[in-house]
């Protein structure tokens, strides 16, 4: 499986963005977002359970951000509502594949290579 995420790209504060991410194969229903800030460890940003009934969002992004997806063209879609400096990053997209998926990195088999998104003042 070969995932590759898109969508990033510069805004301004209180910008809005929407990142997308195809997968080569089919995906199932543990599928992520990560994102990594300069200098800081990736972080888990938001996901669907393995059974696809139950979504996640990190705790301080919740009513901004949101996770979706089109089954059938595998794509998982992040949309990022009035962004800010904080939310600047490297976004990537991931599987679980095997094995469980979730809320941390070791959760995922696959991963994409990431979209850089900017938010500027």
């Amino acid at each position: 499986v070969q995932l590759q995420a898109s969508g990033g790209g510069v805004v301004e504060v209180g910008d809005s963005l929407r990142l997308s991410c195809v997968a080569s194969g089919e995906i199932g229903y543990g599928v992520g977002w990560f994102r990594r800030a300069p200098g800081k460890d990736r972080e888990f940003v938001a996901a669907y359970s393995r059974n696809g009934q139950s979504m996640f969002i990190a705790h301080d992004l919740e009513g901004r951000f949101t996770i979706s997806r089109h089954i059938a063209e595998n794509t998982v879609y992040l949309r990022m509502n009035n962004l800010n400096i904080e939310d600047t990053g490297v976004y990537y997209c991931a599987a679980a594949g095997r094995r469980a998926g979730g809320l941390e990195e070791e959760d995922y088999e696959y991963w994409g290579r990431g979209t850089q998104v900017t938010v500027s003042s």
